[in-house]
């Protein structure tokens, strides 16, 4: 049986869990996520807890019980906590500033790159060379820090370019026989 997916989600004061058949919605003081899940999965409301079993011991019902848990669980968190990411730019004349709704980069290209924040996604850029990501549901802050680290991602010979922050970057040698002939 599935460790993860035993496990009982409790619901936070201030939470609210909907469920019909297999569509769950949570409702809390951040905001509201709704999602359907695989019919296969049995979902059940008991009391301030959420369990989530499966029919049987088959490789698509066992795949699914861990799965189904943990992302109502995230969606629980997301509602009452929120989810963040932190980036970091790194290299000279790099730097990240807000405009309005709008995150403005110069990363070393002839122009700024924009990025709008999107749906429920906030952005916060402390200083010049850190940028937070806000919201409440996971799969979309962590997309959209993606997206944002895209724009120039971290070059393994100066180590240049956007990371997550505690992200390590191998760094290569430079050509060899440098200056030698």
């Amino acid at each position: 049986m599935s460790r993860i997916g035993r496990k009982p989600i409790v619901i936070p004061a201030g939470v609210e869990v909907t469920l019909v058949g297999n569509d769950v919605t949570v409702k809390g003081p951040k905001g509201t996520l709704h999602s359907a899940f695989h019919p296969l999965m049995k979902i059940e409301k008991q009391g301030e807890e959420i369990i989530v079993t499966r029919p049987n011991d088959e490789k698509e019902a066992r795949s699914l019980h861990g799965l189904t848990r943990t992302l109502i669980n995230n969606m629980v968190d997301g509602v009452s906590k929120g989810f963040t990411k932190e980036l970091e730019i790194q290299g000279i004349g790099y730097r990240a500033a807000k405009q309005g709704k709008n995150l403005v980069m110069n990363l070393g290209y002839s122009h700024q790159v924009i990025v709008p924040e999107e749906g429920d996604i906030t952005i916060e850029v402390p200083d010049a060379t850190k940028i937070i990501i806000h919201g409440i549901d996971k799969q979309h802050v962590g997309q959209f820090a993606a997206q944002v680290r895209e724009k120039r991602p971290p070059e393994p010979y100066k180590g240049k370019g956007i990371r997550y922050v505690g992200e390590f970057v191998p760094h290569k040698e430079g050509k060899a026989g440098k200056g030698a002939k």
